[in-house]
């Protein structure tokens, strides 16, 4: 199994929609809310090969087809339940596979096992336990911002523990799809303030019960290998506020700190293609996993990007000559040639275009908001130290000089106080209010400021405080060599000294314990493999040299971070996994950028009824027209038959001139046997001559032939 979650996940739908039903074709059937998981994973023309005849979303009015069998994948809600029995009641198609994207509610199953109609129709039943959103190779969201005020508006204490439990669902969900039973550690704070510094050790030992009660009843769970048992670090966002509120001057984390990007089912950016040229337009651009460009660059500091864009386009363009601008001479296979590669010289052309524009974009605000200043006072607030890692002195005059230049924006002055608010553990009331007017912030802001008690911060102190300092948590390291770009980045994301520590096997057990104490036992083994890979040179057999298999499993550590995590905590985790040859992946509730932490942050004093939280909207439930049944066939209508036109007027009868001259005006005349407007014969009317004759003439033919009759 490779290590990229994008191509575990795709493998697994993949092979599932293969195996239902064998090789007869089906509908494949998916809820809004599974189609975005499918669809983020795999492509419709990779599903339309594998017997599959068309994809059809369950909520829609859909047509019967009760000869072809369906594979249906649905999300576990109630109404989706609902919408699967109007579709076995109304007899849709044949068979059904039913395929869960995470664990249904025992309820929703019952009712399902209860039903005869669903017992007829269901072929096969199962979980695929695809519940999350793979963003990057190591990076996976369930796409919930509305976690972040469950978890620590005082509003919704009601809320939280369904909530814990639907996180730990979707947590042993990616387990089970990395085929991982790990161990389980969280994050305890030392002395917790506020009501969430529980949070961490509620839900890591929900995730335990479920990963428990999910090897119970999977018999082949986990399944056997040689790797080396993972690890789960469970942690939420109050750890490390530090880290939403710097500014980080590494390509992906500038992005979307800086720049208006969409960040929906699909990252993109608008920017302008063609520049200069009669077919220029501006285009939405998708920012992902297929970008190369994006991919190999998106953690490298901006000051080495700018240079190494420069000169890879340079490298494409001489790769194409063809394409030149100033090329006039081109033959017949100069043409064959721009006509083949035209596509993919478009596409990265569009994507070189892209990526120059974001990053001279970027520099832009960079000197327009003059980030040098500001983030290097960030970082001593961060770390208490300069650029010259020595104890930082006149901070708050730095502080105030920034809050006074015009070229520093709103956001940003905001962003300043918070930290120097954490730094100092808490302010006086009143310089806080002295600051806030200092910086020309709005009255709003101050809820910002006053919201950060609810995630651990002492934000005002008395004037004699007798409270020690907070320690930070973790010890600070040994200053590297001089660099600029280390100046601006010289606090450490507490997620990788975190991770580093783990894998040495010195991570503090009292501010990470374990959910059981005996798998402490894996701490020791991994410190052990780390000397052992620290050993001396002179040793009779260096580590180095000893033989190992190429192909040996890596250990996998995954980082759950509840209330979302930040773009330069993704850059720690994959920096760590280069670094000790770890698979190592961050899986969080949604992703922050600062601006959207300063908003969740604001909003957590806000009224619990203006959040419109998804779980107090209303409940979707199943569309009437799927209660609809087949009408039946009607009779085919008979052909319209033509109207026989009339030619009365053309050919008019001829008058009954014969009839009317043989007709008696008298009732005994002896024109006729029939009187005057009948149409009977008479019985008063008496025969004429010839009918007396031939009576005769009868009556004598009897007489002659009787004796033969």
């Amino acid at each position: 199994m490779g290590s990229s979650i994008i191509n575990i996940q795709r493998d697994i739908i993949l092979n599932t929609i293969r195996n239902a039903g064998g090789h007869d074709w089906k509908v494949l059937v998916l809820d809004e809310t599974s189609r975005k998981l499918v669809e983020g994973a795999v492509k419709e023309e990779e599903i339309l090969n594998i017997n599959v005849s068309n994809v059809e979303q369950l909520e829609d009015k859909r047509p019967f087809n009760a000869d072809m069998d369906a594979l249906y994948i649905l999300s576990p809600e109630s109404y989706v339940v609902d919408c699967l029995m109007a579709d076995f009641e109304v007899g849709r198609y044949r068979k059904s596979f039913l395929v869960w994207t995470s664990f249904l509610d025992p309820q929703q199953r019952a009712r399902i096992d209860r039903s005869s109609m669903a017992r007829e129709r269901i072929a096969e039943f199962h979980v695929m336990n695809i519940n999350f959103y793979p963003r990057e190779s190591r990076l996976i969201t369930f796409r919930d911002p509305w976690s972040f005020p469950v978890l620590f508006h005082p509003g919704c204490n009601n809320l939280i523990r369904q909530h814990l439990e639907d996180l730990a669902q979707k947590v042993v969900s990616l387990c089970a799809s990395l085929g991982e039973y790990p161990v389980i550690r969280y994050y305890r704070p030392r002395s917790p303030t506020h009501e969430a510094g529980v949070m961490c050790s509620h839900l890591a030992r929900f995730i335990q019960n479920e990963m428990d009660q999910f090897a119970q009843f999977q018999r082949d769970f986990p399944p056997q290998t040689n790797r080396p048992r993972g690890v789960l670090l469970v942690v939420d966002r109050s750890m490390d506020l530090f880290a939403p509120l710097l500014h980080e001057f590494t390509y992906q984390a500038m992005v979307h700190d800086l720049l208006p990007v969409n960040d929906g089912d699909k990252v993109t950016y608008k920017t302008v293609v063609n520049e200069g040229s009669p077919n220029e337009e501006i285009k939405e651009m998708e920012i992902g996993e297929d970008d190369k460009i994006w991919v190999e660059y998106r953690h490298m500091h901006m000051k080495d990007l700018l240079g190494k864009l420069g000169e890879d386009f340079a490298k494409f363009r001489a790769a194409n000559p063809q394409f030149a601008d100033d090329n006039d001479k081109q033959n017949v296979n100069t043409i064959k040639d721009m006509l083949a590669g035209l596509t993919e010289f478009q596409e990265g052309k569009n994507a070189y275009t892209l990526h120059l524009n974001m990053a001279q974009e970027c520099m832009k605000y960079f000197q327009a908001r003059k980030l040098l200043e500001v983030s290097s006072i960030q970082q001593s607030f961060a770390t208490g130290l300069d650029e010259n890692y020595k104890k930082a002195k006149n901070l708050a005059a730095q502080l105030v000089q920034l809050l006074d230049d015009d070229s520093v924006v709103p956001p940003d002055r905001l962003r300043l106080l918070l930290l120097y608010i954490i730094y100092r553990g808490g302010l006086l009331g009143g310089d806080i209010r002295k600051l806030m007017a200092h910086a020309n912030l709005p009255s709003k802001d101050g809820e910002v400021i006053a919201n950060l008690e609810l995630l651990g911060v002492r934000v005002e102190k008395p004037l004699k405080d007798e409270k020690p300092p907070v320690q930070p948590l973790f010890n600070r390291r040994a200053p590297p060599p001089e660099s600029e770009e280390l100046s601006l980045s010289r606090y450490e994301l507490a997620v990788k000294q975190m991770l580093e520590e783990q894998i040495q096997g010195t991570l503090d057990p009292t501010s990470f314990p374990f959910t059981r104490p005996h798998t402490e036992t894996d701490g020791a083994l991994a410190a052990q493999e780390m000397l052992s890979q620290q050993a001396s040179l002179r040793s009779a057999k260096p580590t180095w040299a000893r033989t190992r298999s190429v192909d040996q499993p890596r250990q996998r550590l995954i980082v759950f971070m509840a209330g979302g995590a930040t773009y330069g905590e993704s850059r720690a985790c994959y920096e760590v996994a280069a670094s000790y040859n770890r698979d190592v992946y961050l899986a969080t509730t949604h992703m922050l950028t600062p601006g959207l932490f300063l908003r969740q942050v604001g909003d957590l004093g806000m009224d619990r009824r203006r959040l419109n939280l998804p779980s107090e909207r209303p409940k979707p439930t199943a569309p009437a027209h799927l209660f609809e049944r087949e009408k039946p066939p009607s009779p085919a209508a008979p052909p319209p038959q033509k109207k026989p036109v009339s030619t009365a007027h053309l050919n008019p009868p001829a008058p009954p001139e014969a009839l009317m001259a043989g007709m008696s005006v008298s009732s005994n005349g002896s024109g006729s046997n029939y009187s005057s407007g009948s149409g009977k014969p008479d019985k008063h009317a008496k025969p004429d001559k010839h009918q007396k004759k031939d009576k005769e003439k009868k009556e004598k033919k009897e007489k002659k032939y009787r004796f033969f009759k």
